[in-house]
């Protein structure tokens, strides 16, 4: 299979919005800005554009390389560029960092106009529609009319989603990947515990540690390790690392023994050092917040009722945070309706994390979706 290449060089933009938002929570945003990347042409018609929504650590540099840092690449470059199944030399695709981001956009670590100070855990909680109605904000800055294609993994996915029913008029095709309609008892479970982790650390100091010089990294260090695990795949942390010990022996202690505690740490510290943690309390809350079917009384397909778009819905048989029968609700609400949904579930061993992942059986069915997209 033809994998293509990769679209070299990217340079990040910024865009100021004045205009008041009232969000779902009813606080106002007085004004705000959006990073974002673009890779590929807007056609004269502006026709060929995709939106590539960003899941919870994820943001706008979607592919590429930034010319000031060789160890930038995209977090989803292998399906991004010329030849590739988001191809560049057919679409133009946008990446933005969401509100309430920690890359560029505004969030809270940005400074409230208010206070002349950082936002801190003043920021406003977000919803999903928020960003949605913010990236239809960017996409009129654009002259982007209707997207060809909304797409995303996981909460990515969620917004691909929510776009059908927000602006049912600006979204032909919706691609739903790794996602569920909302987030199940389980999950809600996982993020609160996570969100404790960061809430408890001593230097929290209320969300306001921006102004005490300090930085909860134990708590957000210990947040990301339990989300860590949730993403992966029972057989893929078998595989990769089973009972293997660091040092051959047992210590008879506490410190690392085990080389899967070793990779947990190592992603723990690694997220600590450049996510904010008033940020990752905010994206959870976001997915806790987000079920389109309160909207029709509890019932997914009335919500689901006015979205025009045509579906692809993805899974992956070993992601057990976000499962296939998650997925098949919304197939199946589309279905209830006669909407126009196809459904593909593949046999990938990485857990929820296999959205991310170059497998071909995955990128051939995004590949041969998109194919289908006329411009």
């Amino acid at each position: 299979m033809d994998t293509g290449s990769s679209i070299g060089l990217v340079a990040p933009q910024s865009a100021h919005f004045s205009t008041p938002l009232t969000l779902r929570s009813g606080a106002m945003m007085p004004a705000f800005d959006l990073v974002y990347e673009t890779y590929g042409t807007l056609n004269a018609a502006k026709s060929n554009a995709v939106l590539v929504c960003h899941a919870l650590s994820g943001h706008h540099h979607v592919a590429g390389l930034h010319a000031d840092n060789p160890d930038s690449l995209g977090w989803w470059d292998n399906i991004v560029g010329p030849g590739r199944p988001l191809d560049t030399d057919k679409f133009f695709i946008v990446g933005v960092n969401n509100l309430g981001g920690c890359h560029g956009s505004t969030g809270p670590s940005s400074i409230n106009p208010v206070t002349g100070k950082p936002w801190g855990s003043d920021f406003p909680l977000m919803a999903v529609v928020d960003w949605v109605r913010t990236q239809a904000r960017l996409a009129d800055l654009l002259g982007i009319e209707s997207w060809a294609v909304v797409m995303g993994g996981s909460l990515g996915g969620m917004q691909a989603l929510r776009w059908t029913i927000t602006f049912p008029e600006r979204v032909r095709h919706a691609l739903v990947i790794a996602a569920a309609p909302k987030l199940t008892a389980q999950n809600i479970a996982f993020n609160d515990v996570a969100r404790q982790a960061i809430l408890t650390d001593p230097d929290f100091h209320g969300g306001h540690y921006y102004a005490h010089g300090t930085y909860p990294q134990r708590g957000l260090r210990l947040a990301r390790m339990l989300g860590h695990i949730t993403y992966l795949g029972d057989q893929q942390m078998d595989q990769r690392f089973g009972r293997e010990l660091r040092n051959g022996a047992f210590s008879f202690g506490y410190d690392v023994e085990f080389e899967v505690e070793s990779y947990l740490h190592h992603q723990g510290d690694k997220f600590a050092g450049f996510f904010d943690a008033n940020t990752y309390l905010l994206m959870t809350r976001a997915l806790d917040y987000f079920d389109p079917a309160r909207e029709g009384n509890g019932d997914l397909a009335a919500a689901l009722k006015k979205a025009s778009a045509r579906f692809l819905v993805t899974a992956f048989s070993s992601d057990w945070r976000f499962s296939p029968a998650r997925s098949k609700e919304i197939v199946h609400a589309l279905l209830k309706n006669g909407q126009d949904v196809s459904y593909a579930e593949l046999d990938c061993p990485y857990g929820h994390d296999s959205f991310l992942m170059p497998d071909p059986d995955y990128h051939a069915v995004i590949r041969a979706y998109l194919d289908r997209v006329k411009l």
